[in-house]
């Protein structure tokens, strides 16, 4: 699987083309992420020395069964966006991909839903450094595809 040590690099021509299926991904992630948000308050810490009624102690059961079960689905959506060789950077939509600009590895930045990539940032800088792509500049040798182009 692609890392940041052997990453997959991307046009915007390329990255855009993956965006049917990190889309789906990044839905089905912020999905579960949902449920996940819906579960957890309602498992209850253990306390030896609370008793549970058999009713309780069922759903308290379910609710770890079913919270494993989703934080399983979560982690197999995130292994998925890896093996595409995208970056998910949170659960609001986030996602990453690797270019080069100017010989330099940079970032191209998309936002669920978002249509198509329109942003970059530098590596180190993050989504509050986001700059907009310049049409003629994503046309261009600017953003360049890597030797793992896909």
């Amino acid at each position: 699987m692609p890392d940041r040590n052997d990453p997959t690099f991307f046009t915007v021509e390329t990255a855009n083309k993956t965006l049917p299926l990190v889309r789906k991904v990044v839905e089905d992630l912020m999905e579960e992420h949902r449920r996940l948000e819906e579960i957890l308050p309602k498992l209850r810490k253990s306390d030896p020395d609370e008793a549970l009624d058999s009713v309780e102690e069922a759903e308290q059961r379910f609710l770890r069964e079913e919270a494993a079960k989703v934080s399983g689905d979560i982690e197999r959506y995130m292994a998925e966006l890896e093996s595409i060789g995208c970056l998910f950077k949170g659960f609001d939509g986030l996602v990453d991909f690797w270019a080069m600009r100017d010989d330099r590895p940079i970032f191209l930045c998309w936002r669920y839903p978002e249509e198509r990539i329109t942003h970059w940032h530098e590596v180190e800088e993050g989504f509050q450094g986001r700059q907009p792509l310049e049409e003629a500049a994503a046309a261009a040798s600017g953003f360049e595809a890597g030797e793992h182009d896909i």
